[in-house]
């Protein structure tokens, strides 16, 4: 069919629907007819109302339900499934999947490339969107809830298993298990908002992905980085992280990483990050804020390679620890603001006189001991602190030394 009779097709499509609706009865109509009968290239504006899934989009047209259409899952597998390229599906509203997690029972399951899932919103399923060996799609402006059960036994709010090439933009997600993104390199997460779960968003093997300008609040963790090289992490929002074993952002056996002017705020740790597999594929942590964390930065492995350059640490309970066998010598940190300096600045250059240090006295015991973390800031140890700082009994670890540190706040 020609490009000209696809676009007639659709035009005479769109006023016959509701001619054809109103032979409808009570009961809600299957919308599987609907895309059945729709040539390719058509756009489907459905009227007003409640039609039955599950459905299967297998041809490129566009869906348009004009924020007035709802497609009911009635329990049974995923709601929508779009198995073609170039489609276009908005302004539904998704509801009630299955149940499975085996089966990932979905709000909608993208399978095929270039398709556009935008403005719908997708509640009462267990996994939201779901994209599944599907290539340079957009999922925008999506407003997506889980199942209203207990945090563990939700599903996955957005989970793209190998897909690349995707943009994942201004989708308002909260109330959901995680967002999962496995085997997939080179996405686009920008402007998401992402709350009130478990981890806001986790990688593994996905490598250059872009986390740009997203708000990632009162989640278990914000990011958490696997086996994921290359991963850019920058201008975002990261608040309220504070589960016991939480953080803002945790990098695990992944290298070459950039985590560039995020605020991270009210955290359990700010960022918690192993050593690279190679010291030449450096962390780069660089001009972000952390503030008011129980740790600004905890480091941990023996290798190093991680690069701490102006950033502002302000009101952290601990600034920054390495754990393990680390040695300052093989992290670089410098040009960051500490709130707690206590050097001059006689010159007015902008930077301290003398280096800021944190060098570790007695509460190495909890760094080296995890058990002993429920002690932090006991009067136990800060006694023992105290102690060994007057009297040390051999030589304080240096944890880090940041030789030219900015003596203002910018």
């Amino acid at each position: 069919m020609s490009l000209a009779a696809r676009r007639a097709a659709g035009a005479i499509l769109i006023l016959l629907v509701p001619l054809l609706a109103g032979a409808a009865d009570a009961a809600p109509q299957p919308l599987q007819p609907w895309l059945d009968a729709a040539p390719a290239g058509a756009v489907l504006r459905l009227p007003p109302g409640t039609y039955a899934g599950p459905a299967v989009l297998a041809k490129p047209l566009t869906l348009d339900g004009a924020g007035a259409v709802t497609l009911d899952g009635g329990g049974r597998g995923s709601v929508l499934t779009v198995r073609t390229g170039g489609a276009v599906v908005r302004g539904l509203r998704i509801v009630r999947s299955g149940e499975s997690h085996d089966a990932v029972d979905s709000g909608i399951v993208v399978a095929g490339d270039g398709n556009r899932i935008e403005d719908n919103v997708v509640e009462d399923v267990l996994f939201g969107i779901t994209l599944h060996g599907a290539n340079d799609n957009l999922v925008a402006g999506n407003r997506i809830r889980s199942k209203p059960w207990d945090i563990a036994d939700r599903g996955d709010g957005l989970r793209l298993w190998y897909s690349m090439g995707n943009r994942i933009e201004k989708n308002d997600i909260a109330q959901i298990r995680d967002v999962t993104i496995s085997n997939s390199p080179r996405n686009r997460y920008v402007g998401n908002t992402i709350r009130d779960s478990r981890r806001a968003m986790n990688f593994l093997f996905s490598h250059r992905s872009l986390v740009e300008g997203n708000r990632l609040s009162h989640n278990a963790t914000g990011l958490t980085i696997l086996n994921s090289d290359g991963i850019v992490i920058r201008g975002n929002h990261i608040a309220h992280a504070i589960d016991a074993s939480g953080a803002g952002i945790a990098l695990k056996e992944s290298s070459a990483a950039l985590v560039h002017d995020n605020d991270i705020l009210h955290c359990a740790v700010g960022v918690l990050a192993d050593s690279p597999l190679h010291s030449l594929n450096r962390i780069s942590i660089v001009g972000n804020r952390l503030s008011h964390n129980v740790t600004g930065i905890s480091f941990y492995g023996e290798r190093g390679g991680h690069l701490v350059l102006a950033n502002r640490f302000e009101h952290n309970l601990w600034q920054a620890t390495v754990g393990g066998d680390e040695r300052d010598d093989r992290n670089v940190w410098q040009g960051n603001y500490w709130d707690d300096y206590e050097g001059f600045d006689r010159d007015a250059d902008g930077v301290g006189d003398t280096p800021y240090e944190i060098r570790a006295y007695a509460d190495r015991i909890w760094m080296d001991t995890p058990m002993a973390r429920f002690f932090r800031n006991s009067p136990v140890l800060e006694l023992l602190d105290f102690l060994e700082r007057l009297a040390p009994f051999s030589s304080p670890v240096l944890i880090l030394r940041d030789p030219q540190p900015v003596a203002h706040k910018r």
